[in-house]
């Protein structure tokens, strides 16, 4: 089809129907980039606090590119994926060096930044720019493939490219921003995922080729995603008095860098998380199950088990903060978030 004849009905519908969110109230490139970060596979309702709380205490390039990493952890606390947060601030750092703190107004540029890909690049120079550069992600992707009724794999790197460049094309002089964000906005609120389009209230219902053949519903085409693998562990709250032990993830690999509680592989009995705890050289006066727990990676799944145990001396096999510290200071992933309620609770409630 001729995608030319999108542009104005798209415009138009969106200038009604835009969603009011944040980062739209000042697009600067930063706030743009910050966003975009953020959004990448988290939900709109979710990031929009923790964007709002991280660019009140984090502003700019600058300030982000010198902020402790401890800190810029817990403010991402929650979002998950904390390679995000990281590049964000390899990033920043890059471009205060090679800049001067101003994110480069160039999509090319911009690709060689960590953590910033073609999506995210389009993005802020369309949105935060103003130039007539797209940002293809699978929300777009939808659209496309349901407009022109294609059946190719939009996972597809060439199907992307192909995209793009039409795209490019129609972008309308000094609207770059609001048609790359009409794109976004169709697919998030009306070209629905998984076989459930709003095809009634789309402002290009006439054009819809998929609609037409009545295939809207059956697009786009993906590739079958490769089963999670499993994994079994159990988790530890050890209290001593008022400190709870808490140890640092590896700086590679999953949850780099990251703050978690003592964890043992498969779920185990009550008696082996006894031996468990004795081999990591600490005495438990007492031993309560926890509830167990599943938390969902993109390719990994964990099961969990855990217990609290209460011991009276530490050890140095872990380091012991006090229970305010850790939910103030320590960046724990919400992986635990069902150990981090038990902790609120059997320690004495909200700090």
């Amino acid at each position: 089809m001729d995608f030319s004849q999108i542009v104005e009905p798209l415009l138009a519908w969106y200038g009604k129907n835009a969603r009011v969110l944040p980062w739209r109230n000042d697009p600067t490139p930063y706030r743009v980039w910050v966003s975009e970060i953020m959004l990448q596979q988290t939900r709109v309702e979710t990031v929009k606090p923790y964007f709002e709380r991280f660019v009140r205490e984090v502003p700019d390039v600058a300030a982000l590119a010198a902020l402790p990493e401890d800190r810029l952890l817990k403010l991402w606390e929650g979002l998950g994926y904390y390679s995000r947060a990281r590049n964000l601030q390899k990033a920043a750092r890059a471009v205060v060096e090679r800049y001067g703190g101003r994110l480069p107004a160039d999509a090319a540029e911009l690709r060689k930044l960590p953590g910033i890909g073609d999506y995210t690049a389009g993005a802020v120079a369309s949105i935060g720019f103003g130039l007539p550069e797209p940002a293809v992600d699978g929300n777009v992707l939808r659209v496309a493939a349901r407009l022109s009724a294609s059946h190719r794999d939009v996972s597809a790197p060439a199907v992307k490219r192909e995209l793009a460049a039409r795209l490019r094309e129609i972008y309308p002089r000094g609207r770059a921003g609001a048609f790359t964000q009409a794109l976004m906005e169709l697919g998030a609120t009306v070209c629905l995922p998984n076989g459930a389009p709003r095809c009634e209230a789309c402002p290009l219902f006439s054009l819809c080729e998929g609609r037409k053949a009545g295939e809207a519903a059956l697009l786009p085409v993906l590739a079958p995603k490769p089963a999670r693998r499993t994994e079994e562990r159990t988790v530890f709250l050890l209290l001593c008095g008022g400190a709870v032990a808490v140890r640092k993830r590896p700086e590679t690999g999953l949850l780099a860098g990251l703050w978690e509680f003592p964890c043992a592989p498969g779920l185990l009995s009550p008696q082996q998380a006894a031996e468990r705890i004795a081999a990591w050289g600490l005495s438990a006066s007492e031993l309560e199950a926890l509830p167990d727990a599943k938390h969902v990676f993109t390719h990994l799944e964990w099961h969990m088990s855990g217990f609290l145990a209460r011991v009276p001396k530490r050890n140095g096999a872990f380091v012991w903060p006090q229970r305010e510290r850790i939910f103030r200071d320590y960046a724990i992933p919400s992986a635990y978030r069902v150990y981090l309620g038990c902790l609120r609770r059997f320690a004495g409630g909200a700090p």
